[in-house]
C-alpha cells in the first residue's frame, strides 16, 4: 500500500481547518438558521442556537483530536471506527461523510458562482462557473497537499480581512442598539417573515426551532474534519492534529460570534431571516443613502462579494481534499471501488478518488437545485461524528486526552441536531445512508468485500 507523504506543519493543518469552517457557510449559514428559531421572537434565540452548536462542535473536535493522535492516517472517522467499534460503524460514518460532503462540494461551487457571476445571468451560465470552478480546484489538489495548503492560507487571510472591513462598516454605518437587534420582532412579525421565506421553519416550537438553528448552523462549524482527515499527511501528528483541531475551530467560533451579533444589530432577527445574503444586506443598509457608512457605498458591496466569492472557493478547496482521503481509506478496505486507493506517484495524493469526486460534483452542479444541501450535508456530518464520539469514549489511557463526559455529551448532541434537522434533510439523508448499507451488505453476502 502506497502512503501519503507527511509534508503540512501544524500552521498548514489549522489554514485547512479555517478554510473550511469559514467558507460560504459565513455569508449563507445565518438566513435558515434565524428561520427557524424566528418564531421565538428573539435574537437570543440565535446566539443560543450558535452556542449549541459550538458546543457540540467542540466536543466532536476532542474526540476527532484524541482519535486522530492515536490513528494519524488518511480517513478520519472512517478509520477511527473500525478501529474502535467494527467495520460497519466506520462505513457509516465513512459513507455518511462522503455522500453529505459531495453534496457541500456542489453547494459551495454554486454558492461561488451565485456571488461570482453578475446578476441577472442565465441559470445555464452559473452552473457552466460551479463546474469550472470544480475542476479548477480539484486540479490544485491534484498536483500536491502543499499546493492546496498554500492556496487556502491566501484565502483564509482574504477572507478574514474582507470580515474585518464588512463588520466595521455596518457598524460605523450606524447599526440600532444591540438590544433592539436581540429583541428580534412580534411573534405576529415573526410569522409573516416566516411565511414569506421560501424554507422557512414557521410554527416550529422554541426551543425545537433552537435546535434546529443549532443543526443547520452545524454545518458551518464541521471543516475540522478536514484536519483529521490529512493525518496521513502532517509532520509529527500525534501533537499537530490536536492542536490545529482546537485552534482552528476557537478562532471559528470567535469570527462567528462576532458576525452573529453584527447581523442582528443590524438587520434584527427577522432582517437576517429574510436575507438571502445577510452579510450583504448588512452592509447594503449601513452604506444606503445617509447612512453613517455611505462613503463606503461604492466598494463594500462588491468586497462582500468577492469575499463571499473567495470563501466558496476555499471551502471547496478543503472538502475536495478531505473527500478524497475519506473515499481513500474506504477504498483500501474494500468499502468502495479499490482503484480509488490509488495514490499518485510523484504529487503522493488520491488522484483517482479526488477525480471520480469532481466528475461527481460537476454533473451535479450542472443538473440538481443544491439550495438544500447544507441540512442534508449536516445530517450526514452529525452522523459521522456521533461515530467520532462512540469511537473516542472506548478509548483507554495513554491516548486518552479528554474526559468521557464530553464523548457523551457529544454523542447525544450529534442525535438531538440530527433528529431536529428539517423533515426533508431528516429523510433523505436516513434514505440514502441506508441505500448505502443495503449495497454493502449484498456486496458481502456475495463475497464482494470484508465485514
Amino acid at each position: 500500500m502506497t502512503t501519503l507523504a507527511r509534508r503540512l506543519s501544524t500552521a498548514d493543518a489549522v489554514v485547512v481547518g479555517l478554510g473550511s469552517m469559514i467558507g460560504a457557510g459565513v455569508f449563507a449559514a445565518f438566513s435558515p438558521a434565524a428561520r427557524a428559531v424566528l418564531p421565538a421572537g428573539s435574537g437570543a434565540a440565535l446566539l443560543t442556537a450558535l452556542a449549541v452548536a459550538a458546543a457540540v462542535a467542540f466536543a466532536n473536535a476532542t474526540s476527532s483530536a484524541q482519535l486522530a493522535a492515536q490513528y494519524p492516517v488518511a480517513g478520519g472517522t472512517y478509520v477511527y471506527g473500525r478501529e474502535r467499534l467494527g467495520a460497519w460503524a466506520g462505513f457509516v460514518a465513512g459513507w455518511g461523510f462522503v455522500v453529505g460532503k459531495t453534496a457541500s462540494c456542489a453547494a459551495m461551487a454554486l454558492t461561488f458562482a451565485a456571488y461570482a457571476v453578475p446578476d441577472g445571468a442565465p441559470t445555464a451560465v452559473r452552473r457552466a462557473v460551479a463546474a469550472l470552478a470544480v475542476v479548477a480546484l480539484a486540479a490544485v489538489n491534484y498536483r500536491g497537499v502543499t499546493r492546496t495548503a498554500r492556496v487556502a492560507r491566501w484565502i483564509v487571510a482574504f477572507v478574514l480581512a474582507a470580515l474585518a472591513v464588512t463588520v466595521t462598516v455596518a457598524w460605523l454605518g450606524g447599526a440600532p442598539a444591540l438590544g433592539s437587534g436581540l429583541a428580534g420582532c412580534s411573534l405576529s412579525q415573526a410569522a409573516e417573515v416566516s411565511t414569506s421565506c421560501d424554507g422557512a421553519a414557521g410554527g416550529l416550537p422554541g426551543a425545537y426551532g433552537v435546535l434546529q438553528g443549532a443543526g443547520l448552523l452545524f454545518f458551518a462549524f464541521a471543516g475540522y474534519a478536514r484536519v483529521a482527515t490529512l493525518g496521513e499527511e502532517v509532520r509529527d501528528p500525534r501533537r499537530a492534529i490536536p492542536r490545529a483541531i482546537t485552534l482552528a475551530l476557537g478562532i471559528t467560533v470567535a469570527v462567528y460570534a462576532v458576525v452573529a451579533v453584527t447581523l442582528l444589530a443590524v438587520l434584527g432577527l427577522e432582517g437576517t431571516a429574510a436575507a438571502g445574503a445577510p452579510l450583504a444586506a448588512a452592509v447594503e443598509r449601513a452604506t444606503a443613502d445617509g447612512g453613517g457608512a455611505a462613503w463606503a457605498a461604492a466598494w463594500a458591496p462588491p468586497l462582500v462579494r468577492v469575499a463571499a466569492a473567495a470563501a466558496s472557493l476555499g471551502a471547496l478547496l478543503a472538502l475536495v481534499a478531505g473527500v478524497g482521503r475519506t473515499a481513500l481509506a474506504m477504498a483500501r478496505e474494500g468499502d468502495l471501488p479499490r482503484e480509488l486507493s490509488t495514490v499518485h506517484p510523484r504529487f503522493r495524493v488520491p488522484h483517482h478518488a479526488e477525480v471520480a469526486l469532481a466528475a461527481v460534483v460537476v454533473v451535479l452542479v450542472l443538473t440538481v437545485d443544491l439550495r438544500g444541501a447544507i441540512g442534508f450535508s449536516s445530517f450526514g456530518v452529525l452522523t459521522y461524528y456521533l461515530v467520532a464520539n462512540l469511537s473516542a469514549w472506548t478509548q483507554t489511557a495513554p491516548d486518552r486526552r479528554y474526559p468521557r463526559a464530553l464523548q457523551v455529551f457529544g454523542a447525544v448532541g450529534c442525535a438531538v441536531l440530527c433528529a431536529t434537522l428539517p423533515w426533508v434533510a431528516v429523510v433523505s439523508g436516513a434514505g440514502v445512508l441506508l441505500l448505502g448499507v443495503a449495497v454493502r451488505s449484498v456486496r458481502l453476502r456475495l463475497g464482494a468485500g470484508r465485514a
